[in-house]
């Protein structure tokens, strides 16, 4: 990149004032190092970066919102300069040794939030190969203690050398209370003073000579002077002795703790990137939530569309929140891929120069991983290059407006956009003006049909009418344009598209009171120049724009409430379905409940009718109450579908036994036995105990001839066949029980209940069951070519 690009991009940064926009975002970082690295924040320099960097910030911000209080980055700090020191030779101090150990505790800490690969796997993949080097740190910990002080348990040499100091500083002052005590007379005063670090007794001058020592200072007046008793100066000097013993040990331990730090430098210095990348993408996280932003999707491709919904500046919101600004009015940017320039119109003061930096901020904030402050999904081309030309006094730093400054930034854009490859955005304001009018359109028309071949997008505002009709004959040109009210004679600051803008001068100069003859030739100048045609028809277009959005409005709302509805009558049929399938459970409950009770009063019943003192008044009252038992379980609802069917396989009916639905498999040759599939379960079923799903009963395939045969007594066949076998493999106990008496009740001789093996559970219920019943003689398992274990023959009385 030539000197000139980087001019231009450099100007451009100020002019948008992204250094502003940084220093915003250095309020969110949590360490001193984050601060400064925000206040000068880098631009990627691909677009994979950017996208790493997104998914950074949309990683750490999400686990900050979950976190209370957010994720703390407290006990971090810079160790820059103490690493180099160290990594040099040098000797850190006691303090800076403790801030790489509580650095190491707090790195720590932080990889057990956030590393996650499944949820957070950008960010896991940053603390793949952080060290924290917990040896370390609980070295300096333990031979550090708060402040900075080498703790007394350092080394045992050290612990001797403090020990010895304590016990010669309490003798030195014991001595100094006997003197105290024995010098009172020739004493000032009875405080011990200090002088050069030593203590000192306050004589008084006429009495020095009674007191042997070393005087250090006497008072202005020369009455007293400050002596050092001479045993005193004995023990001083083995103080400092020794307080120069303990200082070189001190030295020895930091430099050998310094040396580990130097040895570790690269993990070091590894672990401090890693937790300021952790910091930076934590302030763009919140930062971004505090704009209320959303990601943006950026594509490579230059010919992508920018979409950009109810979009804010982020400087004007932070002088909303943070200085009681007015409230940010929202734009929406929709450029098609076909697009390469749009002519902004409109009367000043209306945000044209407002709109240029907020696509311009928003370009910017997607590159460096912000969230950007619009609502929806927000998309863009990544632009390698945001170039402008803005010159008003909007902006913090006064840039030259005169025409000429207007041609070399102009002419350094060219110069950025011909040397730098990649989709630039190029923002331009006022264009062509500063001269005058005929030639500056001319400029600015030559002008913008170049940047139309050059840029990705060209956004220039203008007042210059020429500009308005581009678009009419090139589809590469749109118009926009800033909305003003004309019965206030105020801009709203809304963006419209398709539409050109007005000055509004003449609305304005009447509004503000100019005389009224100027006014009224002004308009009939404007008339006789066309002019007043055209603003009439804007006016027209504007009017016409309203009316459609006002229609759109209503359509959305109409699309909203008839969602709501939707969303309403889908819970009511939800509620509905629930209510019905927990009416069909309790009524499947309530009949497995009645069946139950039915069979234990049935059981004992015949367990009377089969005691010795049974008598006959027992046998009618028995038979009465059987037949009210029958006429009570056999009383059905009537049926809306009397008609008779013949089931084929893949019907599907209900077993009466079970009151469950179920498909037929499998027919038997005679069609009178059906196997059917109901849930894991699968049986083999008599044709008459099963019915239609709409309650018609079956009727066999072919018509049967049913020979009566006399009942001859004796032994039963003990053959088994697939009419004597009866399958409930998937059942739970009490519904095998229903479908094994209906078979018992039928049956000529033996049952075989094919059960499974499986836990065992349903064969122990079973085997239970049946050996209660008074009319089974015994239940044992079949022949292993029968079923083996996994089948139970049941033989009756």
């Amino acid at each position: 990149m030539s000197s000139d690009s980087l001019i231009a991009f450099s100007e451009s940064l100020d002019l948008l004032e992204w250094p502003r926009l940084c220093e915003h975002l250095s309020h969110f970082a949590s360490t001193s190092q984050g601060c400064r690295h925000c206040q000068s924040l880098g631009l990627p320099k691909d677009l994979q970066t950017s996208q790493l960097m997104l998914a950074e910030t949309m990683e750490i911000g999400a686990l900050d919102q979950l976190i209370e209080g957010g994720l703390s980055f407290q006990g971090v700090h810079d160790l820059e300069f103490i690493l180099k020191r160290c990594a040099k030779g040098g000797v850190a101090s006691g303090q800076e040794l403790l801030l790489v150990a509580e650095t190491l505790a707090s790195a720590r800490r932080l990889r057990r939030q956030i590393d996650d690969y499944e949820l957070r796997p950008t960010l896991s993949a940053l603390l793949v190969d952080l060290a924290t080097l917990p040896e370390l740190e609980k070295r300096l910990k333990f031979g550090l203690e708060d402040g900075g002080r080498v703790a007394d348990r350092a080394s045992k040499k050290l612990l001797g050398l403090r020990l010895q100091r304590k016990g010669l500083r309490q003798e030195r002052s014991d001595l100094l209370q006997e003197l105290l005590r024995r010098y009172g007379p020739m004493l000032q005063d009875s405080v011990i003073a200090e002088r050069n670090s030593r203590p000192v007794l306050a004589v008084k001058s006429g009495a020095v000579a009674q007191v042997a020592g070393f005087v250090h200072d006497s008072s202005s007046s020369g009455s007293t002077l400050f002596v050092e008793p001479e045993r005193v100066v004995i023990l001083g000097n083995r103080l400092a002795d020794l307080d120069a013993r303990i200082k070189l040990e001190e030295e020895l331990l930091l430099a050998e703790w310094s040396a580990a730090v130097g040895e570790n430098f690269t993990s070091l210095q590894h672990l401090g990137e890693v937790l300021l990348k952790l910091d930076l993408a934590l302030a763009r996280g919140r930062y971004g939530y505090w704009l209320g932003g959303v990601p943006a999707t950026l594509y490579a491709d230059q010919s992508a569309p920018l979409s950009l919904k109810s979009l804010r500046h982020p400087l004007l919101i932070w002088q909303q929140r943070r200085q009681q600004g007015v409230e940010v009015v929202p734009i929406n940017v929709e450029v098609s891929s076909s697009l390469k320039v749009v002519a902004i119109t409109g009367p000043n003061t209306g945000g044209k120069t407002v709109t240029l930096k907020s696509i311009g901020l928003a370009a910017l904030m997607a590159r460096a991983g912000l969230l950007i402050p619009c609502n929806g999904t927000p998309s863009m081309p990544w632009f390698a290059q945001v170039l402008s030309d803005i010159g008003d006094e909007q902006s913090l730093q006064q840039n030259l407006s005169t025409f000429s400054s207007h041609i070399k930034r102009i002419g350094r854009i060219l110069d950025a956009l011909a040397n730098s490859p990649g989709p630039s955005l190029v923002l331009l304001d006022e264009v062509g003006a500063g001269t005058d009018p005929s030639e500056g359109t001319a400029l600015a028309i030559a002008l913008l049909r170049t940047l139309a071949n050059r840029a990705r997008l060209t956004v220039a505002t203008t007042h210059f009418g020429e500009l308005k009709s581009l678009k009419y004959n090139d589809a590469r040109f749109e118009n926009a344009s800033v909305s003003f009210d004309g019965e206030t004679m105020s801009p709203t600051y809304r963006l419209q598209w398709g539409i050109p803008g007005r000055s509004n001068a003449l609305e304005i100069a009447s509004r503000l009171g100019l005389d009224t003859e100027v006014i009224a030739e002004a308009r009939d100048l404007l008339g006789l120049k066309g002019a007043g045609e055209i603003n009439s028809v804007i006016t027209g277009l504007e009017e016409q724009r309203n009316r459609q959005q006002a229609a759109a409005e209503e359509a959305a709302a109409l699309l909203a409430r008839t969602e709501l509805l939707h969303d309403e009558l889908l819970a009511r049929w939800k509620k509905q379905s629930e209510k019905a399938s927990k009416a069909q459970e309790l009524g499947r409950q309530k009949l497995e409940r009645s069946i139950r009770d039915g069979q234990r009063e049935v059981r004992e019943l015949i367990r009377r009718l089969r005691a010795s003192d049974a008598d006959g008044e027992l046998a009618r009252r028995t038979g009465q109450r059987l037949r009210r038992i029958e006429s009570d379980c056999l009383t059905q609802p009537q049926r809306r579908n009397t008609a008779r069917w013949t089931p084929k396989v893949g019907d599907r009916i209900r077993i009466l036994a079970l009151g469950k639905a179920g498909d037929v498999l499998e027919i038997s040759e005679d069609g009178l036995q059906l196997t059917v599939q109901c849930g894991v379960l699968r049986s083999k079923v008599e044709l008459d105990s099963v019915e239609s799903l709409d309650g018609r009963k079956p009727s066999p395939l072919k018509p049967l001839v049913k020979v009566q045969a006399p009942i001859v007594l004796g032994k039963s066949p003990e053959v088994r066949t697939s009419a004597n076998t009866i399958d409930v493999r998937g059942l739970r106990v009490g519904e095998a029980e229903v479908v094994v008496e209906e078979h018992l009740r039928r049956a000529r001789g033996p049952v075989w209940v094919v059960h499974g093996i499986g836990t065992g559970k349903l064969k122990r219920g079973l085997r239970e069951w049946l050996h209660s019943l008074t009319y089974v003689q015994r239940v044992t398992d079949a022949d292993p070519e029968d079923g083996g274990i996994g089948c139970s023959v049941v033989w009756l009385c």
